[in-house]
Order: C-alpha cells, then structure tokens, then sequence
C-alpha cells in the first residue's frame, strides 16, 4: 500500500473515531458509553460482565458505565429470566437525542454510497465486514 493510501486510511480512520466522540459529547455521553450503547444495540441485551468483556473495563468501571446510561434514560437493569440473582442490561429503543446527533453524518454517508454501484458497494460491505475481523483484538 503507497504511503498515500496509509495517509487516506489514518484520516478516514481518525474522522470515524472524531465523529463518534462529537456525536457522544452531544448527547452528554463519552466515548465508551457511545460504544457500549452500539455494543448493546448490535448484539442485544447482556449481563453486566458480559459488557465488561467486551468493553474491555473492569467491573467497577463497567457498573458506572451502566449507572450513567441508566441515569440518561438509554438503557435499563432488568433480572435475568434464567437466574434472578443476575442483572440484563438492555437498551431503552433508539435514543432520539443520539439518532439525531448522528443523522447529518448518516445522510451524508448515504449520498457517497448512492454514488456507488451496487457491485462496489458490495466490495465496500465485504471490506468493512472483513476489516472489522481484522481489527478486532
């Protein structure tokens, strides 16, 4: 990969990651709040040390992470079916404050992939499904 391609890749990488923050810091939230809301909207409701995992926090940590969220109304403790000593944590539907923080950049993002064919938005999609694998610790 030239040097050019590097440089493209670490802007594209560190505008993802800046978008993300500005999104969050709109809605009063941090970074690894924002994270942990995705986590839970893309994989579903989970035990606290199961969003320890993979946040990669530490228990203590994790439970302010769960207080704050709870707190701003994103998501909520409820007993496990399974076992009533243990705690879910799910999301509260979509945030409308957070949905709306993220709306322009969603437009945006969506005009650039209507410039796309079909085939290289296929090629796109098969990028960021394998780039995430490989990403991923």
């Amino acid at each position: 990969m030239s040097t050019d391609a590097h440089e493209i890749y670490r802007r594209y990488v560190g505008a993802m990651v800046l978008h993300g923050l500005h999104a969050a810091r709109e809605c009063g939230l941090g970074g690894t709040d924002m994270y942990a809301l995705n986590l839970l909207d893309l994989n579903g409701p989970m035990t606290p040390g199961e969003l320890s995992a993979q946040t990669g926090l530490t228990t203590g940590p994790t439970t302010r992470l769960i207080d704050r969220l709870e707190a701003a109304g994103y998501v909520r403790r409820t007993p496990s079916p399974d076992d009533r000593r243990k705690v879910i944590v799910e999301p509260v539907g979509e945030p409308t404050e957070l949905a709306e923080a993220l709306a322009p950049a969603r437009q945006k993002l969506g005009e650039v992939f209507a410039r796309y064919s079909e085939e290289e938005r296929r090629t796109l999609f098969d990028y960021f499904a394998r780039a995430t694998e490989a990403l991923r610790p």
